[in-house]
This record gives C-alpha cells, structure tokens and sequence, in this order.
C-alpha cells in the first residue's frame, strides 16, 4: 500500500513547522526520516499516521485521502491499516503483555480467542512468548519495545509507523530493534 505525501503544511502559532513536504514510500520499503529536534519529523508521523490533520496538502494512502476523513471513518482506517510504535511504548501499566497486545484486536472488533491466537504468534516471532503475563513494570526496556511492536502488528496494519522507537534503550537493545525492523519487513512485507 503506497504512502503518498503532497505539499503538507502544518503551522504551529506563528511556527511553521512543515514546509510543502512532499514524499512517496511504495510498499515493504523502509524510510528514515532523519533531521534535528523540532525540524518536524514527529508532527510528519502524525499527520501520516491520521492523529494529527495538515493545514494543507494531502496525504494518501491506498488510494484514499486521508486527510478528508473524520470521527469514526478516521478511527476505523488507524485501526485497521496503521501500526503505531512510539519512543515511549505507551503500554497500559495496569495490563499484561498479551492484554496491550491485544486492545487494538478487540477495538476492531476480533474475538477474544482470534486476538490472544494472533498475538501469540507475533509474542513467539518476537522471542518474548515467555512474558506473556508480565506487566510492563516486569519487562526490560527491550522487552517493552518488542510488546509495542507486537501491539502495532496485531491488526495486520498496512503500514507501520515508528517515532524514535529506540530512542530510550541501549545500544544493543536499539540494533537489535532496528535489525529487528527489516526481519518484519522482510517476513511481513507491511514496514514503513
């Protein structure tokens, strides 16, 4: 599912923050949005990833402009075509691993034992099957990261958006994330 960026503008106050960005990333390719704080690379993943909208331009993905979508239509396309994976995991502390995981399932409406089955297999491909039943609190930094991924990939979103996802590990947990990265795009083909 390509992703189409066209002459996004997005203004902050008196900040403009993206200047007619313009990009486009055809499917199972990898892209890094590289450039110092502040130059917009956030704000970018956000309006791409439908949390934020453009003042201006648009953005398509499969062939509809998201960007024209609003309430419960946009809700519905994150959910089911959008993976998020953050620098801050945003895991629910009162929850299990497998419990993260499967919350988006359940919003787009799987059943509980189709949403445990899937996200198993993604906590077995993830080699972290056996923290199934931690909370976050129980789990290493690495750890946390890898249930994010796995709560990004539980819907089979057709892209997947990830802002400074080793932002907070170490080094080695941080290449293994990033080699991590094109094992799912070379098994999954759904890596953006």
């Amino acid at each position: 599912m390509p992703v189409v960026i066209k002459n996004i503008k997005k203004k902050y106050g008196t900040l403009d923050v993206l200047k007619q960005v313009s990009l486009t990333v055809n499917d199972s390719e990898v892209v890094a949005i590289v450039g110092p704080s502040g130059a917009g690379k956030t704000t970018l993943l956000q309006i791409v990833g439908t949390i934020e909208k453009p003042d201006s331009g648009s953005v398509v993905i499969n062939n509809e402009a998201i960007e024209k979508f609003s309430g419960n239509k946009l809700a519905s396309f994150r959910n089911k075509h959008i993976g998020f994976v953050f620098q801050f995991h945003h895991l629910l502390p009162e929850f299990t691993a497998l419990e993260n995981v499967c919350i988006p399932a359940f919003i787009a409406g799987k059943s509980k034992s189709e949403a445990e089955k899937k996200a198993k297999e993604l906590f077995s491909f993830l080699n972290i099957e056996n923290r199934i039943h931690h909370k976050p609190s129980e789990l290493s930094g690495g750890e946390q990261q890898r249930v994010a991924v796995a709560r990004a990939l539980i819907n089979n979103p057709s892209i997947v958006l990830a802002d400074e996802p080793s932002g907070n590990l170490d080094t080695q947990h941080a290449l293994e994330l990033h080699n991590l990265f094109f094992e799912l795009r070379k098994k999954l083909a759904k890596l953006l």
